[in-house]
């Protein structure tokens, strides 16, 4: 069971991250389907280097995973690896 604290710091994470009108972006792509970081800066016009530096930020916040899929990372939403945000 989740205690207020990790509760009030999930939220606090959560509100970072999609302060952020880049991330916010990113997260509504990946809601539609996992896609590479290079897939995702064709889709949103925006750098590989730009989406990779939002991508770590939503990593640390608990909000996306990564998964090896050969040499690159596939972006999951975090729920649909059963982690608990």
């Amino acid at each position: 069971m989740l205690t207020l604290a990790s509760r009030l710091d999930a939220m606090q994470r959560l509100g970072r991250a999609m302060a952020d009108p880049t991330r916010s972006r990113i997260l509504l792509s990946l809601l539609a389907c996992p896609a590479h970081p290079a897939e995702l800066a064709n889709a949103l016009d925006l750098t590989r280097s730009n989406v990779s530096n939002h991508l770590g930020c939503l990593r640390d916040c608990g909000i996306v995973v990564a998964t090896h899929e050969a040499v690159s990372y596939t972006h999951l939403r975090a729920h649909e690896t059963g982690r608990n945000l």
